[in-house]
C-alpha cells in the first residue's frame, strides 16, 4: 500500500431544483492510497476516515453535520411532517405476552415513550405492574433493552442493556418479586440470548472477550464463547461451557429443552445459512458436549423434543425446508415429520403437544398446524393478507400468543387456542388513520434476465396512473431475510402525503427459500441490483411514477443496495436515501463483525471472484467524476459497530468530490450522522420521528412533491 497526502477543495454546489439553494460542502482531505489485489491497483483516497477515534474525523463529523442539519430543518413542510409523525405514533402498541411461573409478561409503550416498557400480570385482563423501564435508565433514551429473559419458575428475569445503540450488551439480573437488581453483571455479551436452566438457578450465554481499549466499536470480534452463569456469583466464576480455540469464525447459542434435560448447542459460523449442532445431557454432564450435525451442511433450528428424541426443523434434502426427529438413544436415527412443501417453512414451534409451521406464499405468511408424527391438524385463519409471527411457548402450553399485520391493518396481538384453533384479539391498536383509504396489491414483474419478482404496491385509493405519482421505492435483498408485509407509521405518513409505497422480493432475500437466497449472494449479487432497478422501470414503465418522482431506500445490506444502483442507474432515481450502508465491499469484511457477512458478499481480499465481482458494483469505488447522482441524503450513526460507520463517510466524501466536477448538476449529495445511536435496534422514538421528518422532508423538496391539502 501506498499514502500520499494531499488537500481536497471546499465544494460550492448549487443544490436542487432550478439552483433554489448553495450548499457550501466541508473540505474532506484526500490521499493517495493504493492497495493491490489481484494485480489490480484500488484507490481508497478516504482511508483515513476509517479511524472514527481520531479528532480529524470527528471535526469531520462536526462540520458535514453543521451542513446538513440547517438544510434539513429549513425544507418546507418538515414541521407539518414531523407534527403528523408524532400524531401517529401516540398509540399504545403491545409486545407477545409470554407466560413464565404463573404470570404473564409483555411490553407496551403508551404511544411517545422512548422505549417500551415490560410489565407483568396475574392474568391478561387483571391490572399489569412494571417490570423493567428502558426510559429510566437515561435522559435521552438511549440506552435500550437489547433482550430479556424470565426464568421458567417467575423468580428472576436476566435483561441486557445497549448503550447508544451498540452491538455490545450488559446483561443484568433482577430478583421480580422484590424488583431489585442482584449484583450479577455480565459484560462484552454479543449476539446472545439467554437461557435459564429448569431449576431457576441459573442462564447459559455467549460472550466474547473483552477487546482493547479503544476498540470497543472497530475491533474485530473473534472466538465467541459458550458459559453458564449461576446467580449470585461473579462473572469471573462463570464456567466455560462450549468453545474452539481452532475456530475464531464461528459462534455458539445455547438453548435448554422445555424439560430441562438438555442444553442445545446451536454454532454458527457468520452469516452462513448452514450451521451446526451439539447438546449436553444434564442427567449425564459427565459425557460433556456432543455433536448431532456437523460439516455445516444445512440449517438446523431446534423446535422442541420428547424425552430422547429432538426435533429440527432443516434444509437438509429440502432447500425449501422441513421437519425431522432425532432419536439420540439410538444412534441419533432420523425420520421425517413434515416433508417439504411448496411454500418456505420460516420457523417451527412445539407449543400444547403440537408442530406449529409458519411458511411464506409468495411472502405473505401461511400457518398450518401438525400432530408431533406429522398428521396435519388445520390452517390458521388471518384477517387479511399480511405478515403472522410469534407461535412461541412451552411444549405443554394450551396456548399460545401471535400477532398480525400488513401494510394497513396496525400490529395486533392473539391468542391462539392451540386444541379448538380458536383466535381471540387479546390487545389491538387504535391509530388515527382510515385504512380503507389505501390499497395493497401484488404484482409480478420481470428482472434482466428474465426472472420473476413479487413486488408490494400500496397507496391511496383512486390514484391516476399519469406517471406523476411521488414514489419511495424500499428494497433489501439478501441475508436470507424476507421483506413481507408490515404496519408502519412512517410508511403510513407518506401514503397520506400522497406517495405510493413499494417493496420488490427481490433475490438474495428468503421469500422463495435458498435457492433464491443463493441466486443473489457472492458472485451473483448483481441479480440483486437488477431486480430492484427492474422494479423501478415497472413503476415507471406501468405509470406509477417517473424518474423525477422516484426515489429509492434501504438500510444496511438495504443501503448498499441504493448505493449500487445509484451509482450503476443515475438517471433513473430523483432522490435516493442509502441508511447505515456497507458501501465499500473490498474493505468490509475488516471491521467488527464484517467478516461474518462472507456467506453473502464473498472473501475479496483472498478469492479472485469475489474481489473481480464486488469491485465491479463496490458503491464507493464506482462513483465516477463528472456524473449526475440523484439528490441523495446518506444515513449513518457514531455508535454502529455493526457496518461501521466509516462505510458512510467514505461514500459521501467521493460522491461529494464527484458531483463537485459535474458544473451542472445541483442535486445536493448530503450526510446526516446521528449521535449516541447505532445500527437502528433501541433507537429513541424521539430520535426515530426526528431521523424520518428529515428524509421526507428532503424527499418532498427533491421529488418536488406538494402535500395535499387534507394532510
Amino acid at each position: 500500500m501506498k499514502i500520499r497526502a494531499s488537500m481536497g477543495v471546499a465544494l460550492g454546489l448549487t443544490a436542487g431544483l432550478c439552483g433554489a439553494q448553495t450548499i457550501e460542502y466541508p473540505e474532506t482531505r484526500r490521499q493517495d492510497v493504493v492497495d493491490v489485489y489481484f494485480g489490480v491497483e484500488v484507490h481508497d483516497p478516504y482511508r483515513w476516515l476509517e479511524d472514527d477515534n481520531s479528532p480529524e474525523v470527528k471535526e469531520w463529523v462536526e462540520r458535514q453535520n453543521a451542513v446538513t442539519m440547517p438544510y434539513l430543518h429549513s425544507l418546507e413542510g418538515r414541521g407539518r411532517i414531523k407534527d403528523r409523525l408524532t400524531k401517529l405514533w401516540n398509540y399504545e402498541r403491545y409486545g407477545l405476552p409470554r407466560e413464565e411461573g404463573g404470570r404473564y409478561f409483555f411490553t407496551k409503550n403508551d404511544g411517545l415513550q422512548d422505549q417500551s416498557v415490560v410489565y407483568m400480570a396475574d392474568s391478561l385482563r387483571s391490572e399489569a405492574q412494571v417490570l423493567l423501564d428502558p426510559n429510566r435508565w437515561s435522559e435521552d433514551g438511549t440506552i435500550s433493552l437489547g433482550g430479556w429473559s424470565v426464568s421458567d419458575d417467575g423468580r428472576f428475569v436476566a435483561y441486557a442493556l445497549s448503550d447508544g445503540g451498540s452491538d455490545w450488551r450488559t446483561v443484568k439480573v433482577r430478583d421480580i418479586a422484590r424488583g431489585e437488581d442482584l449484583p450479577d453483571t455480565l459484560e462484552w455479551v454479543k449476539f446472545s440470548g439467554m437461557s435459564w436452566t429448569k431449576d431457576g438457578n441459573g442462564f447459559y450465554y455467549s460472550r466474547y472477550d473483552a477487546p482493547k481499549a479503544g476498540d470497543e466499536l472497530d475491533g474485530i470480534n473473534k472466538f465467541q464463547k459458550l458459559y453458564y452463569h449461576r446467580i449470585g456469583t461473579p462473572q469471573s466464576e462463570d464456567q466455560l461451557i462450549y468453545a474452539r480455540d481452532d475456530q475464531p469464525d464461528w459462534g455458539f447459542g445455547g438453548s435448554v429443552s422445555d424439560d430441562g434435560r438438555y442444553l442445545i448447542v446451536g454454532i454458527w459460523k457468520g452469516t452462513f445459512q448452514e450451521n451446526n449442532v451439539a447438546y449436553l445431557d444434564h442427567e449425564h454432564p459427565e459425557q460433556g458436549v456432543r455433536d448431532l450435525f456437523t460439516g455445516f451442511k444445512a440449517s438446523y433450528d431446534f423446535i422442541g423434543n420428547e424425552g430422547p428424541v429432538m426435533f429440527f426443523s432443516t434444509t437438509d434434502e429440502a432447500p425449501k425446508g422441513r421437519v425431522i426427529a432425532v432419536d439420540t438413544a439410538r444412534g441419533n436415527r432420523v425420520r421425517e415429520i413434515i416433508p417439504q412443501s411448496e411454500d418456505v417453512l420460516r420457523g417451527v414451534s412445539l407449543v400444547g403437544g403440537r408442530l406449529i409451521c409458519q411458511y411464506l406464499k409468495d411472502a405473505r405468511t401461511v400457518v398450518k398446524v401438525f400432530e408431533t408424527d406429522g398428521t396435519y391438524v388445520r390452517d390458521v385463519e388471518f384477517p387479511t393478507i399480511g405478515t403472522a409471527s410469534g407461535f412461541g411457548g412451552h411444549a405443554d402450553d394450551p396456548e399460545t400468543f401471535y400477532a398480525f399485520t400488513s401494510f394497513t391493518y396496525p400490529t395486533t396481538i392473539y391468542r391462539y387456542d392451540v386444541q379448538t384453533g380458536e383466535s381471540e384479539i387479546v390487545f389491538q391498536p387504535e391509530v388515527d388513520f382510515d385504512p380503507a383509504r389505501y390499497v395493497t396489491k401484488q404484482v409480478f414483474y420481470r428482472s434482466k434476465d428474465g426472472t420473476r419478482i413479487p413486488m408490494f404496491i400500496t397507496h391511496r385509493k383512486g390514484i391516476e396512473l399519469d406517471g406523476d405519482n411521488p414514489t419511495l421505492l424500499y428494497g433489501y435483498g439478501g441475508f436470507n431475510i424476507s421483506l413481507t408485509p408490515g404496519f408502519s407509521v412512517s410508511r403510513l405518513v407518506w401514503l397520506e402525503m400522497g406517495g405510493v409505497y413499494a417493496v420488490p422480493n427481490l433475490r438474495g432475500g428468503g421469500e422463495y427459500g435458498k435457492e433464491w437466497h443463493e441466486a443473489g449472494i457472492t458472485t451473483k449479487k448483481q441479480n440483486v441490483f437488477d431486480d430492484f432497478i427492474a422494479a423501478a422501470e415497472y413503476l415507471i414503465d406501468e405509470g406509477y411514477t417517473s424518474s423525477p418522482r422516484l426515489a429509492i431506500n434501504g438500510g444496511s445490506n438495504g443501503g448498499l443496495l441504493v448505493g449500487a444502483c445509484m451509482t450503476q442507474r443515475p438517471e433513473l432515481y430523483g432522490a435516493a436515501i442509502p441508511q447505515v450502508g456497507v458501501l465499500d465491499m473490498i474493505r468490509y469484511d475488516l471491521f467488527t463483525i464484517g467478516w461474518a457477512w462472507r456467506s453473502d458478499y464473498g472473501y475479496p481480499s483472498k478469492n479472485r471472484e469475489d474481489f473481480f465481482a464486488n469491485l465491479r458494483y463496490s458503491p464507493y469505488h464506482n462513483v465516477r467524476e463528472g456524473m449526475c447522482y440523484p439528490a441523495t441524503l446518506i444515513t449513518t450513526a457514531d455508535h454502529d459497530d455493526r457496518v461501521v460507520p466509516a462505510h458512510s463517510f467514505k461514500f459521501a466524501a467521493a460522491l461529494q468530490h464527484a458531483q463537485s466536477r459535474s458544473p451542472d448538476c445541483g442535486n445536493p449529495i448530503l450526510i446526516r450522522i446521528e449521535t449516541r445511536a447505532g445500527h437502528g435496534a433501541g433507537t429513541p422514538i424521539s430520535k426515530s420521528i426526528e431521523q424520518i421528518a428529515d428524509q421526507y422532508a428532503f424527499l418532498v423538496r427533491h421529488l418536488d412533491m406538494d402535500l395535499p391539502e387534507d394532510f
